[in-house]
C-alpha cells in the first residue's frame, strides 16, 4: 500500500551530503514513493557525482569541486551555480559540474537550463550514468514516462552498478507502469548494490508478496 510508504515533507528540505540523505520534517500532509523518489534523486545525485570524478580530476580541481558541492548542499544554489561555472571554465572536461548545475536549474524550475546542462555532460560522455540519469528525472518530472525509462536503462546500461538509476527503475515501473515483476527486479537490484535500505526493504517485501498474489 502507497499509505504505507509515505514519507512526512516539509517545504524546506535539508541535504546531508555526508549521509547522502534527504531529511525531511513533519507537516500536515505526506509524499508519496514518487515524491521520495525525485527527493532521493536530489540528494545522491548531489553525493555521487564528486565520486565520479575523483579518479580523474587534479586535486586542486577536486577541491574546488567539493567546494562547490558543499554549497550547493547547503541549498545556497546562488553561489553554487557561479563555483561550478568557475570550475567548468578551468575544468571545461567534467560533466559531472553539468549534472550539479542541472540539479541546481531544477531546483529553480527552469527545466530548459537543467536540459541545457545535461546535454552539455552528455556532450562530453554520451554514456555518463549520473548525466543519463537526471535526464531521466527531468522527464519523469515533466510527465514523459517512457522516455524517463529509456533514460534510466541507457544509465544501468552504461554503468550496470549505478544503483540510483535502478531505484528510480523500480519507482517508476511500480507507480507509472504497474510493472511489478519489473519493478522488484530493479529494487532488489539496488539494494545489492547499496547494502542494506530499511525502506526499499519494506517495498520489496510489499513487492514479492503482491507479484505472488497477481501469479496465484
Amino acid at each position: 500500500m502507497l499509505s504505507q510508504r509515505c514519507i512526512s515533507r516539509n517545504r524546506a528540505t535539508t541535504v546531508s551530503l555526508l549521509a547522502a540523505m534527504l531529511l525531511l520534517s513533519a507537516c500536515g500532509g505526506s509524499a508519496t514513493k514518487s515524491d521520495a523518489g525525485q527527493q532521493q534523486e536530489m540528494a545522491d545525485a548531489k553525493a555521487n557525482v564528486p565520486a565520479q570524478i575523483q579518479r580523474d580530476v587534479p586535486a586542486q580541481a577536486l577541491t574546488m569541486f567539493e567546494q562547490a558541492t558543499s554549497v550547493m548542499a547547503a541549498g545556497d544554489y546562488l553561489d553554487a551555480e557561479l563555483r561550478f561555472k568557475e570550475f567548468l571554465l578551468r575544468y571545461p572536461d567534467y560533466p559531472g559540474a553539468h549534472v550539479n548545475l542541472a540539479i541546481i536549474h531544477t531546483n529553480n524550475g527552469n527545466d530548459s537550463a537543467a536540459q541545457a546542462s545535461i546535454d552539455a555532460a552528455l556532450a562530453l560522455n554520451p554514456a555518463y550514468a549520473p548525466a543519463l540519469n537526471q535526464q531521466g528525472m527531468l522527464f519523469r518530472k515533466t510527465g514523459n514516462f517512457f522516455e524517463a525509462e529509456s533514460a534510466y536503462l541507457k544509465a544501468v546500461t552504461a554503468s550496470p552498478d549505478y544503483a540510483l538509476a535502478h531505484y528510480n527503475l523500480g519507482v517508476l515501473n511500480e507507480l507509472y507502469f504497474q510493472r511489478l515483476d519489473t519493478a522488484l527486479q530493479h529494487f532488489e537490484q539496488y539494494q545489492s548494490i547499496v547494502g542494506e535500505d530499511k525502506q526499499v526493504e519494506r517495498w520489496i517485501a510489499d513487492l514479492r508478496r503482491r507479484v505472488a498474489a497477481a501469479q496465484s
